[in-house]
């Protein structure tokens, strides 16, 4: 796929990583274009652009920012009518104690709302920096799972292949209003990662008996 990312922080510099050790063609942007030009310089298969230009003829944008960045990022790559957006953002406050939206609304929910005509997928805000740096894989032979919430179907399917060509295990949350869910899962992540110590190389999952 040709696919633009948005943010050169950690989250970000993990995505073109993974992106481009798939196969994947990736314009990458951000505030500061040298950082984004370092990161290309890493990563064959990734070029640095000003926002202006990042988005080009791609019809995948990553939104790699924090949630308060993340319309003025959007809004800065021009027209985006038609495109799929991945939203990894989490909305937690600044101690990361807790959400500044929730309930009876989400992140993923205000941004398509700010930014009309996107097909916006929740997905990947529940993994770890690390753990998509370091890829899917854990111990035991464990493949670590990232869940995606969206309305669009032609949407839902693009990011289920894309999750699948990095070698995460899709799981489909249902309608993007249940990023209401997940938004919460991530924060709870975070919790066990940070608060109680485990370290950022964890991922929530979820077991089933065999039938």
């Amino acid at each position: 796929m040709n696919i633009t990312v948005i943010g050169t922080g950690n989250m970000g510099s993990a995505f073109v990583k993974q992106l481009t050790k798939a196969g994947h063609a990736i314009r990458v942007t951000g505030r500061d274009l040298s950082k984004a030009q370092a990161l290309a310089t890493g990563h064959p298969g990734a070029t640095a652009v000003p926002a202006a230009e990042a988005l080009g003829t791609n019809e995948v944008v990553v939104l790699a920012t924090g949630y308060g960045d993340a319309v003025a990022a959007l809004r800065g790559l021009g027209d985006l009518t038609g495109k799929i957006v991945i939203d990894i953002t989490n909305p937690l406050n600044a101690d990361y104690s807790g959400l500044v939206v929730g309930h009876d609304t989400s992140a993923a929910e205000e941004i398509a709302k700010a930014v009309p005509g996107i097909e916006l997928v929740k997905a990947f805000n529940t993994l770890f920096a690390q753990v998509l740096a370091d890829g899917p894989v854990f111990s035991n032979g464990q493949t670590a799972p990232v869940f995606f919430a969206g309305d669009s179907e032609r949407a839902r399917q693009t990011v289920k292949s894309l999750i699948e060509s990095l070698g995460f295990n899709p799981i489909d949350a249902g309608p993007l209003k249940n990023a209401r869910y997940l938004e919460p899962l991530a924060g709870l992540n975070i919790y066990f990662g940070y608060g109680a110590g485990l370290g950022t190389g964890i991922a929530p999952t979820w077991i089933a008996k065999a039938n």
